[in-house]
């Protein structure tokens, strides 16, 4: 499974990568949407997890643009806030939503769910 991961905290999506590689699951991982858009043109993802709410370009906005390159490509949300307006964006919009903080299993189990589905 390839997986690009995109949330402005870098401290989360570079754990989250690493941890993700110790069950041999490849990631990728971007701070921002731009770059998260540029991965994308170069490699093919299987999921995109991505924060909803980040400077510059949201989670829906990004997975909109991200849909036109790849559009096989499956998504789950994450967000921090929890709030119901983002509970119902990110579930009209992606596949699984989770809240921040989450535990890598749980996040595993997302990916694989997504992906199978």
């Amino acid at each position: 499974m390839r997986v690009l991961l995109v949330d402005d905290e870098e401290e989360l999506v570079t754990a989250l990568a690493e941890r993700l590689s110790y069950r041999n699951i490849k990631a990728d991982w971007s701070t921002t949407g731009d770059r998260a858009l540029e991965l994308a043109e170069s490699t093919t993802y299987d999921v995109a997890v991505l924060d909803m709410k980040m400077p510059n370009l949201s989670g829906v906005e990004l997975k909109k643009r991200l849909e036109k390159t790849q559009p096989g490509m499956r998504y789950i949300f994450l967000t921090g806030h929890g709030s119901e307006e983002d509970f119902r964006a990110g579930k009209a919009e992606a596949s699984l939503y989770l809240v921040k903080p989450l535990e890598i299993e749980a996040l595993v189990e997302a990916m694989q769910q997504v992906v199978e589905s």
